[in-house]
């Protein structure tokens, strides 16, 4: 009977080569450093070329040459193997050696200069060597001109991987690799920065810098943020609501952005392709961007949605992002129209566009007033005016500097409009405006024929005209202080605005009543007339009540028409018994507390 063999000893493992390969994993799935890795690789045979104080030394064929006896943490090798990865990177190899025989120490430590300042803002791994705070800076010629000149400083003789050696070796035979560094590099820092982008607007990222949900639509809203600039700032600011429950319930066919909550609703269900996924996406950032959810006014929101996608479709398919999907709406005769002009256009014929469907659905709204039921909260640090204002501007700023692709006039106009900071009294002018003189829709009526078709010369059609028992309705007085100590500058910006905002909202007159020490009724005036009947009469303080209470008595005012009083506050006390408003300047006060808006011109 043979005799029994004695069990085998477990093989012991080794910690300091674990170390090593746990240093190299966290090198390789970093986004910035994956492409370089890919094609390098390291050794730890024993002996090699690395100095007995240094810990790896890299070749120009991409080979780290570790240190066969060294130990150390796994992030101390993590930050050895960054360091000669961005020597690879950054061409230091082919460039170090002047003559193959002899290295130039003096490059070697500008090299390694250059590489340190780069891996101390990464924050990648720990440094086995003591690495001063300051390091010279300009590129790596002129710094080791100055070393030449001056000698290598002490405390940077051994700030690479190699101790009091030279990092770089070079191998002639594989000169032929070296040309691919370079672009592998460049590849990393494009991966890192969209990367770094994604985890700032929220998107789940793993440490290998990959999505975590990597769907077409996640897909070409990340293609916004690395690749096209315009757009770039708005994607990253949006989160993607991808649910087929929450699309049923609300009827979203394809698609629906809510600004409010920063917000974008896709159907996963849709059968949308990559290209038409970014044409969706693009429209509804543009929806947003444009405040297409604000500017309607008073005209219809459906119609007024319409007429925007027109707009915004013509522009995506003459920009050529992505694919115009089936059955979104396109009209190549709409070129070079405003979402305004469009909206004026197609409410001639409401019996047809009402039949019309958005990226939503038919006789719905893509743009969401507010967030969808059972979406959380979410704050925005800015007004959401200025924010969609802001990211649009920096968006087309960079998109044109960069050179990334012509844009169509009417989207820049409206870009850069929406760019102009607004004054903050004329937006609540404007809004008071609205409240009382939403748009009118135009009629057809044959009081006023208009002109016939050639065609069909004996056939009469009607005209589009405003409704006449809602346009005589349209009026407000205004209460103008025209003492010697209001300011006339101030009284021509008021009036400028009035008269701007009363035309743009269909008021065919106003009534005006001038008012210092005593009333001066002017009667009913067109709003582009009043600042050529302004007199600034200069006869003492200024007495409002009594022109107040000429326009609450006067029996051809309307009962429902507000009064705007403008003064410089050094007036008596006023008693309104109607809707009304005041206009004073900025930092004035006036001598009683004031029922209606008060809106401060600077």
């Amino acid at each position: 009977m043979a005799p029994k063999r004695p069990p085998r000893k477990p093989s012991r493992s080794d910690p300091a080569l674990e170390s090593v390969q746990k240093g190299w994993t966290i090198v390789s799935e970093h986004p910035l450093f994956r492409p370089l890795a890919e094609r390098a690789f390291y050794s730890r045979s024993s002996p090699n070329d690395c100095p007995k104080d240094g810990w790896a030394i890299v070749y120009s064929d991409g080979e780290i040459a570790v240190h066969p006896t060294r130990r150390a943490t796994p992030e101390v090798w993590a930050w050895v193997f960054a360091h000669c990865l961005l020597h690879l990177g950054f061409g230091h190899v082919k460039q170090s050696v002047l003559n193959k025989t002899e290295l130039d120490l003096a490059f070697n430590c500008a090299c390694c200069c250059t590489v340190n300042r780069l891996l101390a803002s990464l924050k990648v791994g720990r440094p086995p060597v003591s690495i001063p705070a300051e390091l010279p800076t300009g590129d790596e010629a002129s710094i080791a001109e100055g070393f030449r000149q001056n000698g290598v400083p002490e405390s940077l003789m051994a700030c690479g991987t190699s101790g009091s050696g030279g990092d770089l070796a070079y191998r002639s035979e594989y000169a032929w690799h070296q040309a691919s560094w370079e672009q592998r590099l460049a590849d990393g820092l494009r991966a890192a920065v969209s990367a770094a982008v994604s985890v700032a607007g929220g998107e789940l990222v793993d440490l290998a810098g990959k999505s975590a949900r990597s769907t077409r639509w996640q897909r070409a809203l990340n293609w916004f943020i690395s690749s096209y600039p315009l757009l770039g700032a708005m994607a990253s600011s949006f989160k993607l609501v991808e649910d087929a429950e929450v699309c049923d319930r609300m009827d979203i066919r394809i698609a629906a952005i809510s600004p409010a909550a920063q917000e974008i609703y896709v159907n996963p269900m849709a059968g949308m392709n990559e290209g038409e996924c970014r044409f969706v996406m693009a429209h509804e950032l543009l929806h947003a961007g444009l405040r297409h959810d604000v500017r309607s006014g008073g005209r219809d929101h459906y119609l007024f949605n319409i007429a925007s996608d027109y707009v915004i479709n013509g522009w995506l398919v003459e920009m050529e992002v992505g694919e115009l999907p089936e059955g979104l709406l396109y009209d190549p005769e709409l070129k070079g129209q405003s979402s305004e002009e469009v909206y004026d256009r197609i409410a001639t014929d409401l019996r047809r566009y009402r039949k019309l469907a958005t990226s939503r659905g038919v006789a719905m709204t893509d743009v969401l007033p507010g967030r969808l039921p059972g979406a959380e909260e979410s704050a925005a640090a800015v007004d959401l005016d200025e924010f969609y204002r802001r990211c649009l501007s920096q968006g087309l700023e960079y998109h044109q500097s960069s050179g990334r692709g012509l844009l169509p006039e009417g989207l820049v106009e409206e870009i850069r409009a929406l760019s102009q900071p607004p004054i903050e009294w004329e937006v609540e002018l404007a809004r008071w405006f609205d409240d009382f003189f939403p748009a009118l829709e135009r009629r057809l009526s044959y009081a006023r024929p208009s002109r016939r078709q050639a065609s069909t010369p004996q056939i009469p059609r009607p005209s589009y005209v405003l409704p006449e028992e809602l346009h005589s309705r349209r009026t407000f007085a205004v209460v103008l202080d025209t003492s010697g100590s209001m300011d006339r500058l101030l009284l021509g910006k008021a009036l400028g605005a009035i008269a701007s905002y009363a035309v743009s909202r269909d008021v065919p007159s106003v009534r005006v009543v001038f008012c210092d020490a005593a009333a001066y009724d002017a009667g009913f005036m067109e709003p582009t007339e009043i600042a050529g009947k302004v007199r600034v009469r200069g006869r003492g303080g200024t007495v409002l009540q009594p022109g107040i209470d000429l326009i609450e008595s006067a029996g051809d005012f309307p009962r429902t028409g507000p009064i705007l009083v403008i003064t410089d506050a050094q007036c008596d006390r006023v008693k309104v018994r109607r809707e009304h408003a005041f206009l004073i300047p900025k930092g004035a006060m006036l001598p009683f507390p004031p029922r209606g808006p008060v809106f401060r011109i600077s």
